[in-house]
């Protein structure tokens, strides 16, 4: 039995290294909460979530104040036992975002911990069900550059080996998105596959007007068409279209995937480690959709998600986004459009803590069992907040 003893809690901002931008945001900032767990027999896990731009403080002050205090002395093996817990102990505010967050940096911990005390790598720990998955670009395709960078930047990714682009779409008028599509289409073929990103960005009847134009240039699915609330606009939608229409980035609990694959609004299912918990619910998600025969193809954190892509069947992209590169060491390999898992034991990310230490916003704070009460007692650091 592994008890936890201690607990350390910090937060590292990451530029992007090119200008991002959606119909309804611009990204500037990478805020990405971080958490170390230690064990008494000497093992312990790393994990990590992110927001973008902002928040960041308040899932850093939930960890802190609430839910670092309650892994103390934990079996750090019983890893849904302490999903479970935490995610009950904070019904006040779940399901929604900070909280997800916040159980995702401690979810991703604990099984970075496990996996490395088995001496086994995410994707077999997890299910070992695929030993690769093809990758797609995003950084190419934001909805600020004109549809002659976007169609240089489609370019340039398929020379790299990618086998697909995402272009964000939103622009005022539907011919301005059909014009940048069809501009990638014609550069790269029809073997090549498109992928489109709405952001949450457009009405209803708007939604069902582009993805009618969207039909001819045979895209690989329309992402977030619509608000994430609305439910029954996506199963109008999917009944409108012969567009897969994929959603998940912005749903928080098993149970929302639940409703949307129920009810036929969706064909695709990109959930989000962090937004939706950590891979204890993640997983859960993804073989939900397989039983529905629906694809996963997970948002965002590609360094964590390429495991969790390789554990599972129905996982059939991986999103090519780099977040980490500055405070790591290791890199995804890539073979003939095909991303490789790392067969090292754990996540398959190995952190560069001298980077991460110049980097930190703060002094981490530190959570531990006394040993002289043997109760959780704060650093100084902590205190002072």
């Amino acid at each position: 039995m592994p008890k936890i003893t201690r607990v350390e809690i910090f937060q590292v901002d990451l530029k992007p290294r090119v200008a991002r931008s959606d119909a309804i945001q611009s990204f500037s900032l990478q805020e990405t909460p971080m958490l170390r767990l230690f064990c008494d027999d000497g093992s312990e896990g790393t994990g990590y979530s992110y927001t973008i731009g902002n928040g960041g403080s308040s899932v850093i002050a939930l960890l802190r104040d609430h839910l670092a205090p309650r892994l103390l002395g934990k079996d750090a093996d019983m890893v849904e036992e302490i999903w479970k817990d935490l995610f009950f102990f904070t019904h006040a505010t779940s399901v929604g975002a900070i909280t997800s967050i916040a159980l995702s940096v401690i979810d991703t911990a604990l099984w970075d911990r496990r996996c490395r005390a088995a001496g086994l790598p995410l994707h077999v720990m997890a299910g070992g069900a695929q030993r690769r998955v093809p990758v797609y670009d995003t950084e190419g395709g934001w909805l600020h550059l004109r549809p002659g960078e976007v169609v240089e930047n489609a370019l340039a990714a398929k020379s790299k080996g990618f086998r697909g682009v995402k272009i964000k779409i939103g622009r005022p008028h539907v011919a301005e998105d059909v014009a940048r599509l069809s501009a990638v289409r014609k550069a790269l073929g029809a073997g090549f596959d498109i992928m489109t990103d709405a952001n949450q960005g457009f009405t209803l009847s708007e939604a069902i007007r582009r993805a009618r134009h969207f039909e001819a240039l045979d895209v690989c699915w329309f992402e977030e068409p619509l608000p994430a609330e609305d439910l029954n606009g996506h199963v109008l939608l999917s009944q409108s279209t012969s567009v897969p229409i994929a959603i998940g980035e912005s749903l928080y609990h098993p149970s929302h995937f639940r409703e949307y694959l129920q009810r036929g609004a969706c064909s695709i299912v990109q959930v989000d480690v962090s937004r939706v918990g950590g891979i204890t619910p993640w997983l859960k998600v993804a073989h939900l959709a397989e039983t529905f025969n629906v694809q996963v193809c997970p948002h965002y954190l590609m360094e964590i998600h390429l495991g969790l892509c390789c554990a599972v069947p129905n996982a059939t992209w991986l999103e090519h986004i780099p977040q980490l590169d500055d405070i790591t060491t290791s890199r995804i390999v890539m073979q003939n459009g095909y991303a490789l898992p790392s067969n090292l034991p754990g996540l398959g990310i190995e952190w560069d803590w001298k980077a991460v230490e110049r980097q930190r916003r703060a002094p981490p704070d530190v959570i531990a069992i006394s040993r002289a009460r043997s109760k959780p007692a704060k650093t100084a650091s902590a205190r002072r907040r």
